[in-house]
């Protein structure tokens, strides 16, 4: 005879059933609510606003620039939500490196449309160039020759000629070029920026001329140009600009040689490799201001406007000498006793950071 159904087995399938249905249930709600939150980081990142000041401003990108340094940049600032998420975002969909220029971002552009145009060189409104006080002229051509954004029409030619081509007067183009920040409109000539440059510098230099200090060892303006591209070179420090003038003016009203290093490396041009020796100081150049008297024949690198403004007023004191500290700055001195005190004191300095392993 067939037993019967036990009824305490046949109650417990409708309750299994239901768990089952409650996990799925679940399951489908959190990974909606798991997607929503995705969702929801993606668009406070990603398609969040980017913020711009009025209705459009500009941003520039340097040359070098990185797409990660930026987004760190405006997570510094607060102005991106998970930078990780837009570095990601970058690296999967842009597929590309951001481009050098000057771009237009406008009220409403979200973060990963501001993201995409600047990958694209074609998007920049306006080409910035970086002219580096204490750059060579050849540096200058160079840079504007590697630029796609200046249409190219002299830089190739001989320097008689591309300074004939600008209407300059002088026989050399060391030193006659504004180091700045510039902003030219794209596709714009290598003519009219050299030109733009050199008025600028030559505003700078009459202004400086028609203000300089009195008793000047300089016969005209030239040769002022020529001490502020020597002092632009000698140091980085503004504060010590007018002291680094004040030794080489000395210097020349005294009949005492320069002795300045950098004239020495402009002089070796590609012969310079990153040191001088002793017997590079004693190799006569027009520039080696170890064997010649006086001022070299034209500047030596692009000069600034505050070192030009240096040279026209140099310092008052009575020192002659300068060597470098080892920790930043110069040790200027009045006598040589001094000043060989301040070189062993440079020479401990430097004995002690090799010892340091720095």
């Amino acid at each position: 005879m067939p037993k019967p159904p036990n009824p305490s087995k046949t109650k417990k399938k409708p309750k299994a059933k239901s768990q089952a249905k409650f996990s799925i249930k679940f399951f489908i709600i959190a990974v909606i609510a798991f997607l929503i939150v995705i969702f929801g980081v993606f668009w406070s990142s990603l398609f969040k606003n980017y913020p711009v000041q009025n209705k459009k401003q500009l941003l520039v990108i340097s040359s070098g620039d990185t797409y990660s340094g930026f987004i760190d940049r405006l997570a510094e600032e607060n102005k991106v939500n998970f930078p990780i998420l837009l570095k990601l975002y970058q690296k999967f969909m842009i597929h590309d490196t951001m481009k050098a220029g000057v771009y237009e971002v406008t009220q409403g552009m979200s973060v990963r449309q501001v993201l995409e145009m600047l990958s694209n060189a074609e998007n920049a409104q306006m080409n910035r160039i970086l002219v580096i006080e204490g750059t060579t002229f050849k540096q200058l051509i160079n840079n504007l020759k590697k630029d796609s954004n200046v249409t190219k029409t002299i830089l190739d030619l001989p320097q008689d000629q591309l300074l004939k081509e600008l209407d300059i007067p002088y026989s050399h183009p060391e030193g006659l070029f504004a180091p700045d920040t510039y902003f030219f409109a794209k596709g714009e000539t290598d003519k009219k920026i050299l030109t733009d440059l050199y008025h600028r510098q030559m505003k700078s230099l009459d202004e400086a001329w028609a203000n300089k200090a009195a008793n000047l060892p300089y016969k005209n303006k030239y040769e002022a140009l020529i001490m502020a591209s020597i002092i632009e070179k000698e140091t980085s420090l503004d504060r010590e600009l007018e002291q680094v003038s004040g030794v080489f003016v000395r210097r020349l009203k005294i009949g005492m040689r320069l002795q300045t290093d950098p004239t020495v490396i402009y002089g070796m041009g590609d012969r310079y490799i990153g040191n001088i020796t002793r017997n590079d100081l004693r190799t006569p150049t027009a520039y080696n201001t170890y064997t010649i008297n006086g001022l070299p024949p034209t500047p030596i690198a692009l000069p600034s406007k505050k070192a030009i403004e240096a040279a026209m007023h140099p310092d008052d004191s009575k020192n002659i000498y300068f060597v470098a500290t080892g920790n930043g700055g110069h040790k200027f001195s009045a006598s040589l006793a001094e000043h060989n005190r301040a070189v062993q004191d440079y020479l401990s300095v430097l004995r002690s950071k090799k010892n340091q392993g720095e």
